[in-house]
């Protein structure tokens, strides 16, 4: 029975590794989840459904982020942005790469779109990215850098909602600690990814690569990809809804608030005509929709398991043949995590999920709070890269594969499970034995 967890996530990681659709792979996993607990056809996809609904909010709020980012493109600002780097950084792989990795750090914290920025920002420059023969892994790698790394170390934005799961879960269990000393603990495992970051560019995806399908005789200069555009009033409005839409999301730690805010101040602002209200809307939701309907069937596949109690019992086996053995209990415990976490896909919905779980065995074991927070953070952070329900990496592969040149699984989740995973991994492994 404990081991359904694996079996699940296993045979969801093999379809998707089979380029099986990945909505598809999770339905099928979620189902042979629930028989293999003993539950019915009828009855695991109705603990799905119901597991579904807890991660309304989440869905709810991407589609109004990508509303949001849309609005922001169409006032022509990320043009100056897309402008500034084919200037500047053409025939700079690497600089690029690191450029466009502190991009998608703004996204997390100054600009908290999330990923709705990427389907924007990364078309336009793929004819760039094939002229220059840059790997687009070595782009995906950048991206979810970026995607990932400021919500871990960062209490602010995303960071502050992930940070604060975390402390709520060591506070509810037992162990006592504050959210500036969960940030201290998620400094150590923050540094495995930029480790990760400095590998994938500078070594692993440093050679040139010639895109798919590409005409050499053909040249792209610079200049033709350029579409001047110069500042204006228009922007100054966008900029100010840009930090509305941060303060509210803030104050209230709301994401749906926040999002809303920056739409309406779009338009307020006459930053954009009212009549074109509807297409941004309906852009935004094409944009997400997809990825939002992915993490709602994680969260029913999330349900299946913790409610069926296999994750528990999984728990409890491992545990027992450790006893006080702090290195291979914090071995264990985050081998758990990238296992759950690769298959939920989501950080943000394993942490209330393994708190519950870790705290007592932590304490049980002598690990103190800031370690036991480090643990948590890095359990749930584990597996984010990788698994192929991420918006980590969904966002990655919605802008790379915007030309139908970029594959999801061996192009986005393979390059960032490996730079990603492992140094997080044995980061966060040090962080528990020092802290």
């Amino acid at each position: 029975m404990e081991w359904v967890v694996l079996l699940a996530v296993l045979l969801m990681t093999v379809l998707c590794l089979l380029k099986v659709n990945v909505i598809l792979s999770i339905l099928i996993s979620t189902i042979a989840a629930g028989l293999m607990s003993g539950l019915g056809f009828t009855d695991s996809v109705k603990l799905m459904v119901a597991g579904m609904g807890d991660s309304a909010n989440t869905a709810l709020s991407y589609i109004l982020l990508g509303a949001f980012a849309v609005a922001i493109s169409y006032t022509g600002i990320t043009k100056i942005l897309v402008n500034f780097i084919i200037r500047i950084l053409t025939g700079k792989k690497t600089i690029m790469l690191f450029a466009l990795a502190g991009v998608a750090c703004l996204s997390q914290n100054l600009v908290p779109v999330h990923i709705a920025f990427i389907p924007i920002l990364i078309p336009p420059l793929l004819k760039l990215f094939d002229q220059m023969r840059m790997d687009r892994r070595a782009v995906a790698v950048a991206l979810t850098f970026g995607l990932k790394a400021p919500y871990i170390m960062i209490p602010v934005g995303f960071g502050l909602v992930f940070q604060d799961l975390i402390l709520k879960g060591v506070n509810s269990n037992g162990a006592e600690i504050t959210l500036h000393e969960v940030t201290l603990s998620m400094l150590i495992p923050g540094a495995g990814m930029i480790v990760g970051l400095l590998i994938g560019i500078l070594f692993t995806y440093r050679k040139d690569k010639d895109p798919k399908d590409t005409v050499k005789e053909n040249k792209i200069k610079p200049e033709d990809l350029v579409e001047e555009v110069t500042f204006n009033k228009q922007h100054l409005m966008t900029i100010i809804a840009i930090i509305l839409a941060l303060i509210v999301q803030i104050i209230t730690q709301d994401l749906i608030l926040g999002a809303l805010t920056g739409i309406i101040a779009m338009f307020v602002l006459v930053a954009l005509p009212f009549k074109v209200l509807d297409r941004v809307m309906t852009e935004g939701i094409s944009m997400m929709a997809t990825i939002s309907f992915i993490i709602l069937v994680a969260a029913g596949f999330a349900n299946v398991l913790q409610k069926t109690g296999v994750i528990g019992e999984l728990v409890e086996v491992s545990i027992s043949m450790l006893g006080d053995n702090k290195p291979l209990t914090a071995f264990v415990l985050l081998l758990l995590g990238l296992i759950i976490t690769i298959g939920i896909g989501t950080s943000f919905g394993t942490i209330p999920i393994i708190a519950a779980l870790f705290v007592p065995i932590c304490l049980a074991a002598g690990f103190s709070p800031l370690a036991t927070a480090s643990l948590i953070g890095t359990a749930g952070a584990l597996g984010d890269a990788g698994s192929p329900a991420s918006d980590s990496t969904l966002g990655p592969t919605s802008g790379l594969n915007a030309d139908g040149k970029h594959d999801h699984i061996w192009g986005t989740c393979v390059p960032t499970f490996i730079h990603y995973n492992i140094p997080l991994f044995i980061f966060g492994w040090i962080a528990a034995m020092v802290l």
